[in-house]
């Protein structure tokens, strides 16, 4: 299962047949090929809903939603799109409702810190960049949901619009119409930063 679970690698075939095969194996009912497929495709999928949420605790909750909610909708895969692209959709939806659940304004903390600079960094410089990520965080709040998922899939995870059109069940103009505000509105938000 090597290659089914490369996750900084594009898919190959052989991971890709891997997939499905315990895709199939696990719309049978086997609990343990399930369990393999949750191990390969867990890290990726929680590093996406981190970034559309700014809370670990939270991204990880709406992971593992995720995949109660793919358990019991397995039978109805019918291998459409990979069991990659589909986790991602029902977690991309998951932390769609997620956002749209929460009050208007997020609170800042929750998003956490940025990791520790390194020794050689001064105090100015640091507090800068901790004021440019505070920025980028209340920018991206005053994105739409749907325009946050849209930006995140491609600036963030480096995702492909046919695959975010996928993923967020839209089509591909209207992903690109999202990315494309999004990016006009962070670079506004964004300005002093330049």
């Amino acid at each position: 299962m090597a290659g089914a679970c490369s996750q900084n690698a594009p898919p190959d075939v052989q991971g890709e047949v891997e997939d499905a095969l315990l895709t199939v194996r696990a719309a049978e009912g086997d609990e343990d090929a399930f369990a393999a497929l949750m191990q390969c495709h867990a890290p990726a999928l929680i590093r996406l809903a981190t970034r559309l949420l700014g809370n670990r605790s939270e991204a990880e909750d709406a992971v593992q939603e995720a995949f109660i909610n793919a358990w019991r909708r397995l039978p109805e895969f019918h291998n459409r799109s990979s069991f990659g692209t589909w986790m991602y959709r029902i977690t991309t939806n998951r932390c769609l409702n997620v956002l749209r659940a929460r009050k208007p304004v997020a609170t800042l903390e929750a998003a956490g810190d940025p990791p520790a600079p390194e020794h050689s960094a001064s105090p100015a410089r640091i507090a800068e960049a901790r004021d440019a990520v505070r920025e980028l965080r209340e920018a991206l709040d005053l994105l739409s949901v749907e325009q946050r998922a849209c930006w995140v899939l491609r600036e963030l995870d480096g995702q492909s619009y046919e695959f975010i059109a996928d993923a967020v069940g839209i089509s591909q103009e209207a992903v690109r119409a999202r990315v494309f505000r999004a990016r006009r509105c962070l670079t506004q938000a964004m300005g002093a930063w330049r």
